[in-house]
């Protein structure tokens, strides 16, 4: 068993579908509090109960969590993380170009569809 993580180790963690690098704030029975730093994987756009389908209720427009914003992610998804952490806006934008070239490449209604948040959600992001 992993021994457990400690207040102000870096780490990286999954929340909803989105890859974050943050610091641990505060250890909770089944989560951390994790303060984003980073963002290593945009979340995924569209309706979380149904990936990557077109034909939903509501197409969710689904942002990255902002820096410095905490939120709890369950232990098991938290890992240290050994590297130099990078610029906030600097990872957001990698992560925002790195699911825009797979969707372009996919090309489905989906993907049409999520580039289309993605366009929105970089307006606001890099304003």
């Amino acid at each position: 068993m992993m021994s457990e993580l400690q207040v102000g180790e870096i780490v990286t963690g999954i929340y909803k579908t989105g890859k974050y690098i943050g610091e641990i704030t505060e250890v909770r029975p089944q989560h951390y509090l994790v303060r984003v730093l980073a963002v290593l994987k945009h979340p995924m756009q569209g309706d979380l109960h149904n990936p990557k389908e077109a034909d939903v209720h509501i197409f969710h427009e689904r942002k990255a969590l902002s820096y410095r914003e905490q939120t709890n992610i369950p232990k098991q998804m938290v890992k240290p993380f050994k590297e130099e952490v990078p610029d906030y806006l600097d990872s957001l934008r990698l992560a925002v170009g790195k699911m825009k070239s797979e969707l372009t490449e996919n090309g489905n209604t989906w993907a049409d569809l999520s580039l289309k948040s993605l366009a929105s959600l970089e307006k606001d992001y890099f304003k």
